[in-house]
């Protein structure tokens, strides 16, 4: 049989996207939808050759939240594979920045197109020679994310790895992951109250969906939650015989640790990765804490805090061929996560670096965007009130506002390309559908009412990613060193490090 490529699984993969109806569809009416996600997920791994019960033989370390779980796990898959370096680790992760396949990670490291290709395949053949449908509501196959998240599954059992670092994909009781049924440990990271409005729902509400992944006699594990979200976690955990439920409490010398993602947010997501981990290891590899005290951190647990990375979370990146060009990337695309953006971006070691006088002339650019709905108006707020206080917070009299501070800000849409094209792996057809530049004309128009002094000649409104690179380029030519903020959605970082062709080092 001919081989077929990772461009052919990818182009397979995206005709099963959603499109904007589908999704309006699944909000309208209010969660139900979700319900049968479970069943459903159980349907498509029936017709792949697997139980749900086969998952556990995976060892699943699983992680919700609204904030930080992708950092958590990428602290949890660090430490274990410092402390246990001939185990194979798989890790599950989404959205992806740049390629599809760095969503499944084996030891560290993106499975290869080919394999993801092969996996795929596997997946996808089983699924057409056996269509014998359970339920009358199943699709034939499944959605994008419930499609990558079963070849996750099937490369894992696969490569019988030793352990899995498996984070949620969105809410907890409903979502996909949450088909294994006794995960070794689970863990719940910051629930950010600005998702309140996002998602239309309580903070309670958000809290039930959240503990749907605590299980019958699997120790279930927090951070320090607002008083109602955390009232329904411990009801969760108690309802659902979870064998323990635990407030991670601070880890002695763990803010003595130059921590592998920046960011002084970061503390809380590592010091719950510690927590899941130690437990994990006791339960799986016990004689590895034989020598494990409460009061230190063993070498392998720093140092896979130290060398932990998470691409497009708070991240600097020298573009690798414009020497005077620093890009700084993050995801962040919520009000709390955009605060701790700006935090981290407006200070000492940051944007406010000390200069030599040969540096005077550094421009500042913003790139913005934000996706499904979210206020951008609100968002932009944030970014001036939050880069306002640290000017003041760090005494910067010469940059006393945020009108200063960035020298052009640029909004544009997540389309990759100059001519209206996506990369195989960015491809969106939800962004394709509504790719009118009204939101991006709306963030301009708000941008000049919060800031009426900046130049309005300094404000682009671009349809594409790659319009935007172009215009840091041009400046780059006029002889200025250039420090570019990327953020407000994970799509326009990874759009960014493909289009600047900064892979090789952001990744």
């Amino acid at each position: 049989m001919t081989t077929r490529s990772y461009k052919e699984a990818i182009d397979c993969l995206n005709t099963l996207q959603s499109n904007t109806a589908t999704l309006q569809a699944a909000r309208d009416s209010g969660g139900r939808l979700a319900e049968f996600a479970m069943h459903e997920t159980e349907e498509y791994l029936s017709r792949i050759g697997y139980l749900p019960e086969d998952l556990n033989k995976l060892n699943v370390l699983h992680v919700t939240g609204t904030k930080g779980k992708g950092s958590t796990c990428a602290f949890a898959d660090s430490i274990l594979r410092r402390c246990m370096p001939h185990w194979t680790v798989g890790l599950y992760t989404s959205p992806h920045l740049v390629a599809v396949r760095e969503r499944i990670r084996i030891n560290g490291e993106p499975i290869s197109e080919k394999d993801f290709a092969k996996y795929f395949f596997e997946v996808w053949d089983r699924l057409e020679a056996n269509s014998l449908r359970r339920y009358e509501t199943t699709s034939p196959k499944p959605m994008y994310f419930r499609m990558v998240t079963i070849v996750a599954f099937h490369a894992f059992c696969s490569l019988k790895v030793d352990a899995t670092v498996l984070e949620v994909g969105v809410g907890g009781m409903y979502d996909c992951t949450n088909i294994v049924p006794k995960p070794i440990v689970t863990g719940i990271s910051a629930l950010g109250i600005d998702h309140v409005a996002v998602l239309g729902k309580t903070l309670a509400e958000i809290a039930w969906q959240k503990g749907g992944i605590y299980k019958k006699g699997v120790p279930a594990y927090t951070v320090n939650q607002p008083p109602e979200g955390f009232t329904v976690l411990e009801r969760q955990a108690m309802d659902r015989g979870a064998s323990s439920f635990t407030v991670v409490p601070l880890t002695p010398s763990l803010s003595d640790i130059q921590l592998g993602l920046a960011g002084s947010h970061q503390y809380q997501n590592a010091n719950l990765a510690i927590h899941l981990v130690r437990n994990f290891l006791q339960v799986q590899a016990p004689a590895s804490q034989s020598n494990a005290s409460d009061d230190t951190l063993p070498e392998p647990f720093v140092e896979g805090l130290r060398t932990a990375k998470w691409p497009g979370r708070c991240q600097t990146v020298r573009d690798p061929l414009h020497e005077g060009t620093t890009w700084f990337l993050d995801g962040a695309h919520t009000v709390d996560s955009l605060e701790c953006c700006v935090q981290w971006f407006v200070s000492p070691t940051v944007a406010l670096r000390i200069k030599s006088n040969a540096e005077k002339s550094t421009t500042r650019i913003l790139i913005f965007n934000c996706t499904n709905g979210r206020n951008g108006v609100s968002f932009l707020g944030t970014i001036l009130s939050k880069t306002n206080s640290q000017l003041l917070l760090h005494a910067e009299k010469d940059e006393q506002n945020a009108k200063e501070l960035f020298d052009h800000v640029i909004f544009c849409s997540n389309v990759t390309y100059a001519d209206g094209g996506f990369k195989g792996d960015l491809t969106s057809l939800v962004t394709a559908e509504s790719n009118n530049l009204a939101v991006q004309r709306e963030l301009s128009a708000a941008w000049s009412t919060l800031a009426p002094e900046f130049p309005p000649e300094n404000i682009h409104v671009l349809p594409s990613i790659e319009h935007a690179v172009t215009v840091v380029r041009d400046l780059e030519n006029h002889g200025m060193l250039v420090d570019v903020l990327v953020t407000g959605s994970l799509h326009l970082i990874g759009g960014t490090i493909e289009v600047a062709g900064l892979s090789n080092v952001a990744l």
